[in-house]
């Protein structure tokens, strides 16, 4: 089977991701939504979804496999899949929960980005790797994540460079606090509610998951073929306040 453009996004099936997915399947991608767990419903119209733990190197090569079967072909990968947790460096905690943390957001990334490379056509291939403004900045409680989200951060400025020559790009985006059931779970740690966090806000109110995925739609037009080795910031004005 071919398809004119295949993306791929990973956790692609709620959040950030799923809205990832459905902006660019109205972009006229074919989108293979990849997920731990898939909903057990048919996807919406223009995607697939595919099950596989990214932080399982073995399994993305499957996956990868899979994709280059049916369709030949990748135009653009969304490294969206992430995990955040409790306190990494707490003296109870163990280091199953640094691994798990480091694991899926930048082992995963790494092995997406590698499994992908053949497949990505040189002069249009994108890769839109997902980080966060924790990936620029550091928080006490939160050393795993900061720690994957700058290594993401970088591994995305180093491989624009390795693949400028082929006319491939590679940017990262760095939201901050988004609208998402991922962060009404990190207010519950903080013990605080939506309305605490939008007084710290510039703009005064979270990104939505929308804003996020049209950013990605944008990163995958050809206008946008002289943007790589990016971190972009869609976050309301936080990080210039910082």
């Amino acid at each position: 089977m071919t398809a004119s453009r295949v993306a791929l996004v990973t956790g692609g099936t709620r959040g950030i991701g799923r809205a990832i997915a459905a902006r660019l399947a109205e972009e006229g991608f074919h989108v293979i939504a990849v997920a731990r767990r898939v909903p057990e419903v048919l996807p919406p119209p223009g995607q697939d979804y595919a099950a596989c733990d990214v932080a399982d190197g073995g399994a993305v090569r499957a996956l990868f496999g899979w994709i280059g079967e049916r369709f030949g072909r990748l135009d653009l990968l969304v490294n969206n899949a992430g995990v955040a947790g409790a306190d990494a460096m707490a003296p109870e905690a163990d280091d199953a929960l640094w691994h798990s943390i480091i694991g899926v957001n930048l082992h995963g990334t790494y092995h997406c980005c590698k499994m992908a490379l053949p497949l990505l056509p040189d002069g249009t291939g994108r890769i839109v790797n997902i980080a966060s403004t924790l990936g620029l900045r550091g928080v006490p409680d939160q050393v795993a994540y900061c720690a994957a989200k700058h290594g993401v951060v970088g591994l995305t400025r180093a491989l624009a460079l390795r693949l400028a020559p082929r006319g491939i790009t590679v940017n990262a985006l760095c939201p901050g606090w988004v609208e998402t059931e991922m962060a009404e779970g990190r207010f519950q740690e903080l013990g605080v509610d939506s309305s605490d966090i939008r007084r710290t806000i510039p703009t005064g109110q979270l990104v939505q998951p929308s804003e996020v995925a049209e950013m990605v739609a944008f990163l995958a037009r050809p206008a946008a073929c002289s943007i790589t080795g990016q971190a972009l910031v869609v976050d309301g004005g936080g990080l210039a306040s910082a």
